[in-house]
C-alpha cells in the first residue's frame, strides 16, 4: 500500500475535528505558500519484507536551475539498491539524488521525478525532511496525485489501482497456456479480457461473459485488493487503417455502440457486488492516434480513417465510454495512446495529446474520468533499448537519421511513455495520471538478443547490430517473428508508471496469415501474410509476419511457444 509523509508549514494551523483527526486550515493569505522554496512528494508506491519502491517528485519554487540535488536521512537501516532519473548515492543514513544529464534543468515552478527501490529491515519509517541544493523543502501530503502512487481519497478510490493488489488471472486464458508444453510457466500471469463486440458482453460462442469474469475475480481476490483488466474494444468504424481487426460496426454507428455496448457494460460494473473490486477499463486501442497520422494528406491516410475524423465518432465514443465508465467509483479508466513507434515523431507527438484532451472532455467527459494512458497495448515496441541512445553519434551522425529510428525522438516504449505522460500533464490532463505499459510481446530475447552496440561502421550498422527489437520496421504490428514474452506483470516499475501489464493474451492472434470467411467482422490484412511486401506505413517493407495464423483473437499455439522461446527475462 502506499504511504505518503505530510510535513506542514508553520503557517498552517492544525484543528482539531469533529472526529477527533488533525485537518489543516490554509491561511487567508497565500504569500506564505509561495514563499516555500521547494516542495517535495514522496511516496512508497509498493512494500513488501525486505524491500520497496519510492518515488519522489519535486517542485522548484525558487530561481531556474541548471542543475539540482536532494537529499534526506532515514532514520532506520533503509538502503537504495537502484533508481532511475537521478544518480542517487547513499553514506550512512543520508541519501543525495542528483540530476541526470538529461534532467538538471529545473524551472520556476516545474517539477522532476525519479524513483529507486530500496531494502529495509524491521519498521520502514518515512523521511521527514528534505533540501534542495540546501533549502528546506515542504513535504507535500500527495493527496493530489503524483503520477503512480496508491494513496486513496475520500472516496476510495486510490492513485494507482495496481498498487498492494493481486491482478485478475483469466482462467480462460490460463487454461490455454497450460495445455501448451511448458506454458505452466506463466499460465498463472493476469492477462486483459477483451470486450471487442456486443456478444462478448454475455459471453460469445460459450466463452465467460463479463459478469462470470467478475465473479470469477471475487474468487480470487480473498480479503485483498484486486484488479480485474478490461479492454472495452468496439468502435464504430474501428481500426480504419487495419483490416485484421475492423470491428461489427459502421462508421455511423455511434449510437448503437453507445446503447449496446457501453451502457450495457457500465450497468454491470457499477452493480454493487463488484464494488470492492478495483476495475481498469483500456479504452479503444488504436483508435484516436489513427485519425493524427493516417488522415489528410499523409501518404498513410485511409478514406476510412478520413469518414472517421470527418464524422466525428471516435472522439465521441470514446468521450462517451470515460464518461459512463469514470462515473463509478471503483473504476479507472486507461486511454490508449499508441506506441512510440506510431507518436513518438514530432509532426504525432503534442497533437495527439491534443487530441486526447478533446475526447477526454466529450460527451459529458472531463479529465477527471482519466485514471492514465497504455501504450504498446498489443504492439512489441521494446520497453527498453540498453544499447544506444537518442543522443548517439556515430562518426558525427545521429542515431535519429539512423533508418531503423527514421527522425523518431524516442527509441523505446519506457521513455516514450514518461514523456508521453508529461506532454498529457501539460495539455491539461490531471499531475497523478500514470501510464501502464504492455509488455506482453516486446521481450525479444533468446539467442539473436545483442548484448552490446553495433560495429559503428555506419549509424545503420551501430543501431541495427545493437537494437533488441528485431521487427523490420517499426510499423510492423501483426504476428510478428521473432517476438518474446516481455516484463512480467507489476506495479509501479518506473517513475510515472502504474504497472507493466499483459493487456494482450499472449498467444492470441493478431490476424490470419490468409483470408478465413467468419462472423466475427474480421477482415482480412495483408500485413499479416508474410509474403506481403508492405505499404507507407512500414516504409513499404516486408511483414516480417509468422506463417499459418488463425483469426485475430483465435489462439496461435506456434506464437505462443515463440514467445516463451525468445522471453526476456527468460524463463
Amino acid at each position: 500500500m502506499s504511504r505518503t509523509k505530510s510535513a506542514l508549514l508553520g503557517a498552517l494551523v492544525l484543528l482539531a475535528g469533529a472526529s477527533g483527526t488533525a485537518v489543516a486550515a490554509v491561511p487567508a493569505d497565500p504569500a506564505g505558500i509561495a514563499a516555500i522554496p521547494c516542495t517535495v512528494d514522496y511516496k512508497v508506491q509498493n512494500q513488501w519484507d525486505t524491500g520497496f519502491t519510492a518515488a519522489v517528485t519535486v517542485t522548484n519554487n525558487s530561481a531556474a536551475k541548471t542543475s539540482w540535488a536532494v537529499k534526506w536521512a532515514y532514520a532506520g537501516n533503509q538502503k537504495v539498491t537502484s533508481g532511475w532519473n537521478a544518480k542517487i548515492s547513499q553514506s550512512g543514513t543520508a541519501v543525495t539524488a542528483a540530476n541526470e544529464t538529461y534532467n538538471g534543468t529545473l524551472a520556476t515552478g516545474g517539477s522532476v521525478s525519479f524513483g529507486f527501490n530500496a531494502s529495509y529491515s524491521g519498521t520502514n519509517a518515512l523521511p521527514t525532511s528534505f533540501t534542495l541544493d540546501g533549502m528546506t523543502c515542504n513535504v507535500d501530503d500527495g493527496s493530489g496525485g503524483g503520477g503512480g502512487g496508491g494513496g486513496s481519497d475520500p472516496s476510495g478510490r486510490v492513485d494507482n489501482p495496481y498498487a498492494g493488489a493481486k491482478v485478475y488471472v483469466n482462467p480462460e486464458w490460463s487454461a490455454k497456456a497450460a495445455a501448451e508444453t511448458g506454458g505452466s510457466r506463466i499460465s498463472n500471469q493476469p492477462t486483459g479480457v477483451w470486450l471487442d463486440r456486443i456478444a462478448a458482453i454475455n459471453g460469445a460462442s460459450g466463452s465467460m461473459g463479463l459478469r462470470a469474469h467478475l465473479d470469477a475475480a471475487l474468487a480470487q481476490k480473498g480479503s485483498g485488493e484486486e484488479v480485474v483488466q478490461l479492454v472495452v474494444y468496439d468502435l464504430p468504424g474501428r481500426d480504419c487503417a487495419a483490416l485484421a481487426s475492423n470491428g461489427e460496426l459502421g462508421p455511423t454507428e455511434i449510437d448503437k455502440y453507445k446503447t449496446q455496448f457501453i451502457d450495457p457494460i457500465a450497468a454491470i460494473l457499477a452493480d454493487s457486488k463488484y464494488a470492492s473490486l478495483r476495475i481498469v477499463t483500456t479504452i479503444e486501442i488504436d483508435s484516436l492516434p489513427n485519425l493524427v497520422t493516417n488522415t489528410g494528406s499523409r501518404a498513410t491516410a485511409t478514406p476510412q480513417c478520413d469518414t472517421m475524423l470527418a464524422n466525428g465518432n471516435y472522439v465521441k465514443g470514446v468521450g462517451y465510454a470515460l464518461a459512463n465508465l469514470g462515473a463509478i467509483p471503483n473504476v479507472y479508466n486507461y486511454l490508449d495512446a499508441g506506441h512510440h513507434g506510431w507518436i513518438g515523431w514530432d509532426d504525432n507527438f503534442a497533437p495527439s495529446a491534443t487530441l486526447f484532451k478533446q475526447a477526454a472532455t466529450s460527451e459529458g467527459a472531463t479529465v477527471d474520468d482519466v485514471a492514465g494512458f497504455i501504450t504498446n497495448t498489443a504492439n512489441y515496441s521494446a520497453l527498453k533499448e540498453n544499447n544506444f541512445t537518442i543522443n548517439d553519434t556515430v562518426n558525427g551522425t545521429s542515431v535519429r537519421q539512423s533508418k531503423w529510428v527514421d527522425w523518431n525522438r524516442y527509441v523505446d516504449e519506457l521513455s516514450f511513455a514518461q514523456a508521453f505522460r508529461n506532454q498529457l500533464v501539460s495539455v491539461g490532463f490531471n499531475s497523478g495520471i500514470g501510464m501502464l505499459i504492455d509488455t506482453s510481446r516486446n521481450g525479444w530475447g533468446g539467442t539473436a538478443r545483442p548484448t552490446g552496440p553495433g560495429a559503428t561502421t555506419s549509424v545503420d550498422t551501430y543501431v541495427d547490430g545493437g537494437r533488441y527489437d528485431r521487427r523490420i520496421h517499426v510499423g510492423n504490428w501483426c504476428n510478428q517473428a521473432g517476438a518474446g514474452l516481455g516484463e512480467r506483470p507489476q506495479a509501479s516499475p518506473a517513475t510515472g508508471i502504474d504497472a507493466y501489464v499483459w493487456m494482450k493474451p499472449p498467444g492470441e492472434s493478431d490476424g490470419s496469415s490468409s483470408a478465413i470467411a467468419n462472423d466475427e467482422g474480421k477482415g482480412f490484412d495483408r500485413m499479416c501474410d508474410p509474403t506481403y511486401t508492405g505499404n507507407p506505413r512500414n516504409n513499404n517493407s516486408m511483414s516480417g509476419a509468422l506463417p499459418n495464423a488463425p483469426l485475430s483473437g483465435h489462439w496461435f499455439s506456434a506464437q505462443f511457444q515463440q514467445l516463451m522461446t525468445n522471453a526476456y527475462p527468460p524463463l
